[in-house]
C-alpha cells in the first residue's frame, strides 16, 4: 500500500490518500478529508488502473471525478492521487514533491 498526505494550502483541509494493488491488478483508492468535495470525489473514483497513470488529463479518469467534484481547479489533490498510483504501480519512487512560494521581495 502506498500512503500519501497532501496538504492543500490555505483551505486546510489536509487529505490522506491510499492507493492499494489489488489481485486483479486494479488499484484500490482511499482518501480521507474534511473536504467535502474530496469526499465525494473518492467515492466516485473507487478504484484505478495502472495505464490511468499514463493518460492525458482530458482523458484521465482522476482529473475528469476532479472536474465534476472540485470547485478550486488548482487543487493539488489530483495529482498527488497520481503520485500514490505510480509509486504503487512501481511506476515511479516515492519522493516527496512541492509548491513553494517566493514571498522575498527583489533587494537590488
Amino acid at each position: 500500500m502506498t500512503k500519501v498526505t497532501i496538504n492543500p494550502g490555505a483551505c486546510g483541509f489536509i487529505a490522506s490518500v491510499e492507493v492499494q494493488k489489488e489481485e486483479d491488478s486494479s488499484f484500490s483508492v482511499k482518501m480521507v478529508s474534511d473536504c467535502q468535495m474530496v469526499q465525494k470525489m473518492s467515492g466516485e473514483i473507487g478504484s484505478l488502473t495502472m495505464m490511468d497513470a499514463f493518460k492525458r488529463q482530458p482523458e484521465n479518469r482522476v482529473f475528469k471525478k476532479a472536474a465534476a467534484c472540485l470547485k478550486h481547479a488548482a487543487c493539488p489533490i489530483p495529482p498527488g492521487i497520481l503520485k500514490a498510483l505510480e509509486v504503487e504501480a512501481g511506476l515511479n519512487l516515492p519522493r516527496d514533491c512541492s509548491i513553494t512560494f517566493d514571498t522575498k521581495k527583489d533587494q537590488k
